[in-house]
């Protein structure tokens, strides 16, 4: 699905062996993040530091990641942790592929949800929308912006954010709307919050956590 190099593969590889090293060292029944890069880079210990709320969070994410990726990778991305509460974002670089087929996209997310309710039953388990973008002039190459925004564009996320929220109330999960704060008047992902219209500065996050808070410290 996804078009990635050798190198990038290798890094992805190196990332997920660190995280079964990791959670060797995790505490049970904590709060989980995990996802694609969209939730890695999601700086959360900072965020919380500042402002002075003392949670666990572990954050499993792995940059360019795919639902498909996710699945052979369960052990390191979730159950590893054995958390009681788990926030997941994955599927942007599904979106992002050349081949983005919707259907399949959802069908992946089912399986991923359905292994996670099996495997751990009594942790809540939220979906989180995906995030707006914006075709911004900070990825100034006009050919990779036009790959980049082929299919990840806000209205095809529109459309999977529909579908992934009547998918969790079908398996009554929770599903968030983290978005709220974001968007220009357009509906985009605000330029000041984006690096290059996908992925994001600390800014966007800190409203993103505060979307989260109640979900998370109940």
């Amino acid at each position: 699905m996804s078009e990635v190099s050798d190198f990038f593969r290798i890094q992805q590889a190196e990332r997920v062996d660190k995280l079964r090293i990791l959670n060797q060292y995790a505490r049970e029944n904590q709060i989980l993040f995990t996802g694609s890069s969209l939730m890695e880079q999601f700086p959360v210990e900072e965020l919380l530091r500042d402002e002075q709320i003392d949670i666990c969070i572990y954050n499993r994410g792995v940059s360019g990641f795919t639902t498909e990726d996710m699945l052979a990778n369960m052990e390191e991305m979730v159950f590893g942790c054995k958390p009681s509460k788990i926030f997941i974002n994955i599927g942007t670089n599904d979106i992002g592929a050349k081949d983005y087929s919707e259907d399949r996209l959802i069908r992946n997310y089912r399986e991923i949800l359905t292994e996670i309710m099996n495997r751990l039953p009594e942790a809540a388990v939220y979906v989180m929308a995906y995030y707006p973008v914006n075709e911004t002039e900070k990825m100034p190459d006009s050919v990779r912006r036009a790959k980049a925004f082929m299919n990840r564009n806000n209205a095809n996320i529109g459309k999977a954010n529909m579908r992934l929220a009547r998918l969790s109330e079908e398996l009554g999960l929770g599903f968030i709307n983290v978005n709220e704060g974001l968007t220009d008047e357009t509906g985009k992902l605000r330029k000041e919050y984006t690096l290059e219209g996908i992925h994001m500065y600390a800014n966007a996050y800190r409203i993103i956590l505060h979307n989260m808070m109640p979900y998370m410290v109940y």
